[in-house]
């Protein structure tokens, strides 16, 4: 966590301001009350607020979260933000419309039980979005973590949401520029299922 709080306490966005180009595609599936978890900085839970959805921002670094408010107040929107760590989140059953997961990476008995908690969460009819580097992209040295098993491989997705409509399922190249951090070719997974 204090690596978090390290990076985001600068002024600076260090993941810009401006939404996932992934995200801001699938956006207009997305309707009601939707939950944006590993967050960061707000980029993209400021960009759904901005589409009119009822949204609220996790994320473990408080700094983060600051800077989370701040660019819903410059916008002129309003982002609720909890301070929440996955590993011990606290999953209600049906909640949102819409879950969103944009470059989220933890360990991984932490996304088993994160994948298992959007699985529970997300209402009937609503969906999970994500964009994640894969197993592949640590030699592409254009973001993510640089740990193997923090990297998402095809089948946490497949496997996990089998028994969900899958939308749309992508696996391989994308280009980046998303501040400092994620910059270049990059090797990703791109998944949105609705739960049935």
């Amino acid at each position: 966590m204090t690596m978090w709080n390290d990076r985001f306490k600068s002024e600076k966005y260090v993941y810009g301001t401006e939404p996932n180009v992934f995200l801001k595609e699938m956006q207009p599936v997305l309707s009601g009350n939707v939950l944006s978890i590993a967050e960061g900085e707000g980029r993209n839970a400021v960009f759904l607020a901005e589409q009119g959805l009822n949204v609220t921002a996790w994320d473990y670094a408080e700094a983060g979260l600051d800077k989370v408010g701040k660019l819903a107040a410059k916008q002129g929107v309003h982002v609720d933000t909890e301070l929440v760590d996955l590993a011990e989140a606290n999953w209600q059953q049906d909640r949102w419309n819409g879950i969103v997961c944009i470059f989220g990476h933890f360990p991984e008995e932490v996304r088993k039980k994160t994948v298992k908690g959007v699985k529970e969460a997300v209402k009937p009819g609503g969906y999970f979005i994500a964009e994640v580097y894969s197993h592949y992209q640590i030699p592409y040295q254009s973001g993510g973590p640089k740990e193997v098993h923090f990297l998402y491989r095809p089948e946490d997705f497949l496997i996990e949401f089998s028994d969900w409509r899958i939308v749309h399922f992508f696996m391989g190249e994308v280009t980046r520029h998303e501040g400092d951090f994620h910059n270049g070719l990059s090797h990703v997974i791109q998944f949105v299922g609705q739960k049935p």
